[in-house]
């Protein structure tokens, strides 16, 4: 007889996400994917010069910041025939970066690291043995002294003499499946510490470029910012000589923090490389930062091309599939929407539909997957397939490719945790992916984006706006677009049609849609279900401390405010639904 469990809500993400299960033992066999947050930008922006649609949609994310407003300049570029000078893309390259950097590190340590590590244990440790275990693991972060570890020990134990967990509240540190050596976990909570200085500072990066963080300013056409050497409102030499500092400390962390220690906890955790798979379908444009205004293979905004947009279907790694972006559609089966053409269809995001129509139980409610339809979120697929999105699909397909930092780095981990290639397709796999991704972007960012930017400025090439097709009068009467931005959390595309110099209709297939959508028109599960109730043996101790689960539903770093984004046309708000 099987078991129904709730977690609601599921913390250490963005947004309103439940997930329902039903057990058998110890073991997860069916699984429901549920967006509880009902809100939106999308369609707000109708009507509205689409100019202006990044500094709505943009909205979508306050963790997401930046990524919205680039994936929607370059659609409404693509639309009107706008191209961007070279120095505007190249800083967009930089931005997407440090955003893609800061992410993944905010992810493992501040939402992720807390499902493997035990807070508590830190407080029994030694400083010494931490600062051996860190050298043991390859770890060679200026932070591993034997003063550092000390105080941070101290810090542990008084707030546990406190009886105020304060940041590390609610973790289930009884759990039995916790396994880290008190060694490790000092040092994983010093990492903690370390790394939410280190994120403050690297996303001063998005600042200097933006104007502030979060929601830097951006601008149809090229960038905000102007290029002066000499001037101090401008960016200016002070300014470039302070990325280059965060650039390094940026290459210095990933490198002698972060991929050590991933490396280092998911070896105490192996089980979980075969625990959490979904789907074997890959999707990606390229690498972190990838870039696309239209059809991939017929342009690139992006200032470096390094690994070809594709497919990995059916579990095969190594045949890569030309990517056709008429082959995305997305249904709302298990959605709370209707289509005109009824709800088993699917459409492509530049004819998609927006129209909320919620049939769900009457909140506060005990149990919702008893209906057809379940959840805010829609439902993505790619040629009919589910197909997995971010980091370890980027990872796999640049594997595939050849790309040589990449497959150095995976060799390196695979030989090192002897496990397979086909082993990333887990809850191990998807956090390890990340830090590999971590590496590759902070080397392309130190010795490719920010260089070519630098080698512009010194040849005089400073323009960052394209002012030929700003004025409305320069564009057709009836235009269409869209982009392909490759995201921290996966693929994210935004598609506009503009009448008349306004939007006519916006649409945003973002990372987390694809991954925690649910059932289709052919009942088959989005990757968030698939992970845990695919394989039929996902464990699930105990229901009352649902780590387990946990543990996989993170290895995605959900996005729920990216996922749903709807909003009656005339900023009316339609329903209220409280989790």
């Amino acid at each position: 007889m099987s078991t129904r469990v709730v977690i609601d809500p599921i913390t250490r993400i963005e947004g309103h996400l439940r997930i329902e299960l039903e057990t058998e033992g110890e073991a997860i066999v069916r699984a429901w994917s549920e967006t509880t947050q009902f809100r939106g930008i999308e369609t707000i922006v109708q009507d509205r010069d689409p100019r202006d649609a990044w500094a709505f949609v943009q909205r979508i994310c306050g963790v997401c910041t930046s990524v919205h407003a680039i994936a929607s300049v370059v659609a409404v570029e693509n639309a009107i025939g706008s191209r961007p000078p070279e120095a505007a893309r190249q800083i967009r390259d930089i931005v997407l970066a440090s955003q893609e950097i800061q992410d993944h590190v905010i992810h493992f340590y501040h939402l992720h690291a807390m499902d493997w590590v035990n807070v508590p244990s830190a407080a029994e440790a030694d400083p010494e043995a931490a600062v051996a275990f860190a050298a043991s693991i390859g770890s060679t972060w200026k932070g591993n002294t034997v003063e550092r570890m000390t105080q941070v020990r101290d810090t542990v134990r008084s707030i546990l003499e406190s009886g105020q967990l304060t940041i590390f509240t609610g973790g289930y540190w009884d759990h039995p499946d916790y396994r880290l050596p008190p060694e490790a976990n000092l040092m994983a909570v010093a990492h903690y510490l370390d790394a939410l200085e280190f994120q403050r500072s690297m996303i001063r990066i998005n600042t200097v470029f933006g104007g502030k963080n979060p929601h830097p300013n951006f601008l149809v056409g090229g960038m905000a910012c102007s290029i002066d050497l000499d001037k101090s409102e401008t960016i200016n030499q002070v300014q470039l000589s302070q990325v280059a500092g965060w650039i390094a400390e940026t290459t210095e962390f990933v490198n002698a923090c972060y991929l050590p220690d991933a490396t280092a906890i998911m070896s105490v955790y192996p089980d979980y490389f075969d625990i959490g798979a979904a789907q074997p379908n890959y999707l990606a444009v390229g690498m972190a930062g990838a870039t696309f205004a239209g059809d991939p293979a017929e342009s690139r905004t992006g200032a470096v091309e390094d690994v070809s947009p594709g497919v990995l279907l059916d579990g095969d790694l190594s045949t890569v599939h030309p990517f056709d972006p008429a082959k995305v559609t997305e249904y709302v089966t298990s959605a709370w929407y209707s289509y005109q053409d009824g709800d088993d269809v699917g459409l492509t995001p530049d004819q998609g539909e927006t129209t909320p129509d919620y049939t769900g139980p009457e909140p506060p409610y005990e149990w919702v997957a008893d209906d057809a339809k379940y959840t805010w979120s829609k439902a993505p697929r790619y040629d009919g397939h589910v197909v997995q999105v971010g980091p370890v699909a980027r990872v796999l397909l640049a594997y595939a490719q050849g790309h040589p930092h990449t497959v150095e780095l995976v060799d390196q981990a695979v030989d090192t945790l002897g496990i397979r290639l086909e082993q990333l397709n887990s809850t191990a796999g998807r956090t390890l992916a990340r830090a590999v991704e971590a590496v590759t972007s902070a080397r392309k960012l130190a010795e490719v984006s920010f260089p070519g930017l630098m080698d512009n400025i010194s040849r005089g090439n400073t323009e960052v706006f394209d002012p030929s097709r700003w004025a409305p009068s320069s564009w057709p009467q009836s235009a269409s677009g869209y982009s392909f931005v490759e995201v921290a959390r996966g693929n994210l595309s935004h598609w506009v049609t503009i009448e008349g110099g306004k939007v006519a209709r916006y649409q945003a297939v973002v990372p987390t849609t694809w991954l925690a959508g649910g059932r289709d028109a052919d009942g088959r599960q989005g990757p968030y279900e698939e992970s845990l109730a695919g394989t039929g043996d996902h464990p699930l101790v105990d229901a009352d401390q649902p780590l387990e689960p946990l543990r996989t539903i993170h290895s995605f770093d959900p996005c729920m405010s990216c996922a749903v984004h709807v909003f009656d046309p005339d900023g009316h708000e339609l329903q209220v639904v409280e989790s």
